[in-house]
């Protein structure tokens, strides 16, 4: 049953894939019911009478204790999800299902003409029926903890807020010292970049970090994705902007951190529900990791800088590498999270946690969205959005009921600063490695230690098990100050 199921998945996110990369926009509603119907399939399946009686017998003391570590891990994974979705009846998890497919549509329409009330009738439904969830799940304190679960499994909200808190102090305070320091140079990307050459800079960057482009490839897309169909068959996809070539680049490092996890795991687990990432926050660190701790790195341009030159002569005559280096690494608040700078970017996390624990509890009206999204943002960065388009419509993951996903991003920058002071530390030549173009030795590490174990740890099992210790703060605090006291003299 487990591996119909994961059959199941696979093709649902071959269909997820060609939705929000080619197709036809007018077969999109007919398509979307399509979709509904075999994840209801699929649903069904995994809260049937024949999975509860099963997973009982396999959760029984005497019997669990003989099983192999895969099925173990699996009964683990599997009996949390069932015992959350159980409630929930098939008509609606597939009305859900497609509304999510049409809400997500009315987005893109959205967003491209800056319409927020075109948008606003699908987004109320989907936070009307993600508050109905959280009955079916069951939660403690907070409703906003049933949604955190799907993403991080066990964590709350009396954790999450003070973990943010820190993290909000320390970064305001390390800005308000750096925007008192002499400025990158910001004319370097103040110019055009022919969106043709930057696909071949992408192509020719993707394999050399270690994608595997025989089981995957790169497509474009509104919002940048990767989807893991199966270990053979991982997508990544980013988007272009003429204007704008940082977001390119680094988006496309981003999604192949992903890339690289899903391509990592155990093939043993092919078929199984563990063949993911121990959690949205876990499978984050390694895209937060790939894009700003090697990507934004000094060793990383050392090694590929004279390639972009090639690529881009003109744009980049006269600018040495270091100005380039400290370029990249502008401290700026700005209004899109996606290309935020490392330090101001979990303050766009924070901004949307506390708009999703007010839409779900209720404080906040999805009408009001645009609003409170502009006041939190002066709050919080100190800039209001001009339009909708760059403000409260940017992000895909409303439309299609992500509501707790948002989080992931902030502690997948946590856990991954907590790897990194690990990697260091059984690495020495770390940074070496990557002036010297060896990724393969990093990949490598990051397989054995983390990537090959899919969910079979929790993620609070896998952070110990890598770092010797629970998630701490102190780590992403500290690579901050290191790093740009270093680019700025501070």
């Amino acid at each position: 049953m487990d591996e119909k199921i994961s059959h199941y998945t696979n093709i649902l996110g071959l269909l997820n894939w060609d939705a929000r990369t080619g197709a036809p926009k007018k077969g999109r509603p007919i398509f979307a019911k399509a979709k509904g119907t075999l994840s209801t399939e699929m649903f069904e399946l995994s809260v049937s009478k024949k999975m509860g009686e099963h997973l009982e017998t396999l959760s029984d003391p005497e019997v669990y204790e003989q099983l192999d570590d895969i099925t173990k891990a699996s009964v683990r994974v599997r009996k949390h999800a069932y015992e959350k979705s159980k409630n929930i009846p098939s008509k609606v998890h597939n009305e859900y299902v497609v509304l999510a497919s049409n809400s997500n549509d009315a987005w893109e329409e959205a967003r491209t003409n800056n319409d927020f009330s075109h948008f606003l009738p699908f987004l109320e439904k989907v936070v009307e029926m993600k508050k109905k969830f959280t009955e079916y799940y069951g939660y403690e304190d907070h409703p906003y903890n049933a949604l955190l679960d799907d993403f991080e499994p066990g964590l709350t909200v009396d954790e999450v807020d003070p973990l943010f808190a820190d993290l909000r102090r320390n970064s305001l305070d390390l800005l308000q010292r750096i925007q008192k320091a002499e400025q990158p140079r910001k004319d370097i990307f103040e110019q055009e970049f022919d969106i043709e050459t930057q696909k071949k800079f992408n192509r020719f960057l993707v394999p050399k970090l270690g994608y595997d482009m025989e089981a995957g490839r790169l497509d474009e897309t509104t919002h940048p994705f990767a989807t893991g169909i199966n270990t053979g068959d991982v997508r990544i996809t980013t988007r272009y902007d003429r204007n704008n070539v940082r977001m390119a680049i680094f988006g496309t490092i981003h999604e192949t951190g992903h890339a690289l996890y899903e391509q990592g795991v155990n093939s043993d687990y092919e078929g199984t529900v563990i063949r993911r990432g121990a959690s949205y926050g876990i499978h984050e660190s390694q895209s937060r990791f790939l894009e700003n701790m090697v990507g934004r790195s000094e060793s990383f341009w050392k090694f590929f800088y004279g390639d972009l030159k090639t690529f881009f002569p003109k744009q980049l005559n006269g600018v040495s590498e270091k100005e380039f280096y400290r370029a990249i690494n502008l401290v700026e608040p700005s209004m899109i999270r996606v290309e935020a700078d490392e330090l101001t970017y979990n303050m766009h996390i924070m901004i949307r946690y506390e708009i999703e624990k007010g839409l779900i509890s209720g404080e906040i009206a999805a009408k009001d969205l645009p609003d409170v999204w502009n006041k939190k943002m002066q709050e919080y960065l100190g800039i209001t959005p001009p339009t909708d388009t760059v403000g409260v419509l940017q992000d895909v993951h409303w439309s299609q009921g992500s509501f707790g996903y948002f989080p992931s991003y902030s502690l997948g920058n946590l856990y991954a600063a907590q790897i990194l002071n690990t990697v260091k530390k059984e690495m020495p030549d770390f940074y070496g490695n990557i002036e010297n173009g060896d990724f393969m030795t990093i990949r490598n590490w990051l397989k054995e230690n983390i990537h090959q174990y899919g969910k079979l740890y929790t993620p609070n099992q896998l952070i110990k098990k890598v770092t010797g210790e629970e998630l701490n703060a102190k780590y992403l605090v500290d690579y901050f100050e290191e790093k740009y006291s270093k680019i700025y003299g501070l």
